[in-house]
């Protein structure tokens, strides 16, 4: 460590070679099993169990959440979807002509007022975000 004084203040700075490099650490498989497994025990705390295993909560969050998008991939594919009540599935067959097809109806009531929105069939995966985007 050198000493310098510049304008009346004292000033201790590094030398060179005292400074080191930042390492990242890499951890095993198994060691980010453990540590998942530590946060998904109930009442754990990712801020706790990362101070515990003195890693970064950030670091920490985006292991539980890989590990919970792995799990539940396979789980959201199998299962199966019941329609609602009063659902009527229509049979429509892949040689039919656009216009053969319904449009798709859409009625909304609130109280006293109703809206009805008639989208052509063609079209049905703008309807479906046009329905997500406004049900936001």
């Amino acid at each position: 460590m050198s000493i310098k004084e510049i304008d009346g203040h004292v000033y201790a700075m590094k030398e060179h070679n005292e400074v080191r490099p930042a390492q990242r650490r890499r951890h095993s498989a198994e060691f980010k099993a453990q540590v998942v497994k530590a946060c998904l025990q109930p009442g754990a705390s990712i801020a706790a169990v990362a101070r515990h295993y003195q890693l970064n909560a950030q670091l920490l969050r985006r292991w539980v959440a890989a590990q919970q998008a792995r799990t539940a991939a396979p789980a959201h594919e199998s299962m199966a979807v019941t329609p609602p009540a009063g659902f009527i599935p229509l049979p429509i067959s892949a040689g039919d002509p656009p216009s053969a097809v319904p449009d798709i109806v859409i009625e909304i009531k609130r109280g006293a007022a109703a809206v009805t929105v008639r989208w052509p069939s063609s079209t049905a995966a703008e309807c479906a975000s046009w329905l997500q985007g406004w049900l936001r």
